[in-house]
């Protein structure tokens, strides 16, 4: 079995990962996780100080890291696998390209697709900064006292999606939340242009207190910098009604979560509800109206044994500004709210609630200065 890997955490921002074993004059050989790419450095106490590469740094912190495969010489996968780490290693970026399964009936990125992304980028995030344990995503101290992370609720926003063959490049970053929670924020760009497309901000349930050791674990990769306001048309902190058979204007019952549908903790994967909110709204409101924004309020655990019902109820928003082609059969943009619930007893499982417009209108552009 091959000797654990530690990571150093620098006041300078440097983060290195590396196996203990001692080379020439007591130095340890080290790798950077940065760039995509592996870059050797040395590390070396002297007189009880550290110096990387014969450089003195202070304030290095011992954490371990997962164990990281060997590459080849010809196995250069981790360039496509990890981004890198930019405004002083407190933002983690990673570019994909979108694939011609990842997109829908129109041809662009489903709202699906834009998740597993935004969720494939936190946990490399996780992964590069040395932080993972043996759980999905968790960190070293969450995993010895079999913690998880818990999602509260996920606002995302499209300004413009993607195409297949687009390269896209996800920033994200973390920071606290109340007492107890965390958040973290991603942004969407266009690789090409640089605009920003998309963005979103989700929030862990605030279950029990954080423990101490794991706060401390997190507290260096806080960046107090949130992308979507708490009062922002669609999302934040507003509350989100339930629907009841009497309010929704349409019911879809019989969903059956599968095995496929399950996460590593057993739990439905957060991304697999977008697809059965969709099931409950009408088809013409899918074929005419891009999905500009969803706000997903996760109330309860969903398991396979479970049959599910989706609950949705459509209104229209002020009329549109931009005239309509005489070909669309649009009349305004839309707003909806949604109930995924518990066929049998009808607990509730995500509340949502999204806005729609129409595709013969141009969507909201991006705000100015984000171009970060």
């Amino acid at each position: 079995m091959p000797a654990p890997r530690t990571a150093a955490r620098v006041t300078s921002g440097q983060l290195v990962f590396g196996n203990p074993e001692e080379a020439k004059g007591g130095r340890s050989l080290l790798w950077s996780c940065d760039n995509g790419r592996r870059v050797g450095v040395t590390m070396k106490a002297v007189n009880g100080s550290v110096k990387l590469n014969g450089a003195a740094v202070a304030g290095v912190r011992q954490v371990h890291a997962p164990p990281q495969p060997t590459p080849s010489v010809d196995d250069d996968g981790g360039a496509f696998r990890l981004g890198k780490f930019v405004e002083g290693r407190l933002v983690y970026r990673q570019q994909f390209v979108i694939r011609s399964y990842e997109i829908g009936p129109d041809r662009t990125a489903t709202m699906e697709t834009i998740m597993n992304l935004l969720q494939e980028t936190a946990l490399n995030h996780v992964m590069c900064s040395g932080l993972a344990g043996d759980g999905f995503g968790a960190t070293r101290q969450m995993t010895l006292r079999k913690l998880i992370w818990v999602v509260t609720r996920i606002n995302i926003q499209v300004d413009k999606y993607s195409r297949w063959g687009d390269v896209v490049e996800i920033d994200t970053w973390v920071a606290s939340s109340g007492k107890n929670g965390m958040r973290r924020d991603w942004i969407i760009r266009d690789r090409n242009t640089k605009n920003m497309i998309a963005r979103a901000t989700r929030e862990t349930r605030k279950l029990s207190k954080i423990p101490e050791e794991v706060r401390q674990e997190v507290l260096p990769f806080y960046l107090d910098r949130s992308i979507i306001a708490a009062d922002a048309s669609g999302g934040g902190g507003s509350k989100i009604e339930k629907l009841t058979d009497s309010t929704a204007e349409h019911i879809r019952s019989g969903l059956a979560p599968r095995w496929s549908d399950m996460d590593v903790n057993q739990h439905v994967n957060n991304v697999k509800y977008i697809g059965w909110i969709l099931e409950s709204v009408p088809q013409d409101v899918l074929e005419d109206y891009h999905l500009t924004s969803i706000t997903l309020d996760y109330r309860r655990e969903c398991r396979q044994s479970q049959l599910l019902e989706s609950l949705t109820s459509m209104t229209s928003s002020a009329a549109a500004e931009l005239p309509l082609p005489a070909s669309s059969r649009c009349s305004s943009d839309l707003q909806s709210t949604h109930l995924i619930r518990q066929q049998d007893d009808r607990a509730e499982i995500v509340r949502a609630r999204a806005e729609w417009s129409c595709k013969g209108h141009e969507v909201r552009s991006s705000s100015p200065g984000m171009k970060l």
